[in-house]
């Protein structure tokens, strides 16, 4: 098994709590950071605009991805703009639909021709990756985040259709298809060994990064004491 150290895969950290994003671009094996509306309305952000300038300033010099709000294509566009005037490393997320099911390709066209360094995000088929392909600038820099972990949670194995996304995404040269939403820590060895260019993680998954390697022998005793220490600790009587 490799160490996280020999990955060619690159991990970013997912989130919306600046100590937690800031600890993460700490880690030198963390070379991007995302976030989403969710996230941030999780971690309580009320001013969108603060909190992205606020990171943008503690982490200059890492790819982030700062997502669109709106459901509309021509309010879309403008937030669009906006973001990318924040910094040179901001890429734009723009969802692969609205909530209309209309696709956002032609927006994708408008905002990649104007150079703006793009990440489109929620895509669960093939359909949708070449479609988004096709919309793309090829020399302009963009992320392609495919929720391999939904996939997941649906009963299917994604890692054969994010092996298609990655023969798809050869007509976009500059574009890097993301494994997103992973579920546990083997999707990074999963993602790594058929060629995936990125991984984004949570915090509370890159927290477990030590287990990597373990003893399993070990583990199993670890787990063992768990129980025993919890049974002892509740009480409990037969």
């Amino acid at each position: 098994m490799k160490t996280i150290e020999e990955l060619n895969v690159k991990i970013f950290a997912d989130g919306a709590d600046k100590a937690g994003m800031l600890e993460m671009y700490a880690k030198p094996f963390v070379k991007g950071l995302t976030t989403n509306p969710t996230l941030m309305r999780k971690a309580g952000i009320t001013d969108y605009k603060a909190f992205s300038l606020d990171i943008l300033a503690a982490i200059p010099n890492r790819p982030i991805s700062l997502e669109v709000f709106s459901d509309d294509f021509a309010e879309m566009e403008r937030q669009a703009l906006e973001i990318a005037s924040w910094g040179k490393n901001v890429y734009v997320k723009i969802p692969v639909t609205n909530t209309k099911r209309e696709g956002s390709y032609r927006l994708i066209e408008k905002l990649a021709a104007k150079k703006v360094k793009l990440n489109i995000t929620a895509l669960m088929t093939l359909d949708q990756v070449r479609d988004v392909v096709a919309a793309l600038d090829p020399d302009v820099p963009s992320y392609v985040s495919v929720f391999a972990g939904r996939i997941a949670d649906t009963g299917l194995d994604p890692v054969p259709l994010m092996a298609g996304a990655l023969e798809l995404l050869k007509a976009a040269p500059t574009a890097e298809l993301i494994w997103a939403s992973p579920r546990e820590l083997l999707n990074i060895f999963q993602a790594d060994a058929i060629g995936c260019h990125v991984i984004t993680v949570t915090n509370e998954l890159l927290k477990k990064l030590h287990l990597v390697g373990k003893d399993l022998n070990d583990y199993s005793l670890e787990t063992v004491k768990m129980f025993f220490d919890d049974a002892r600790a509740a009480g409990f009587r037969l």
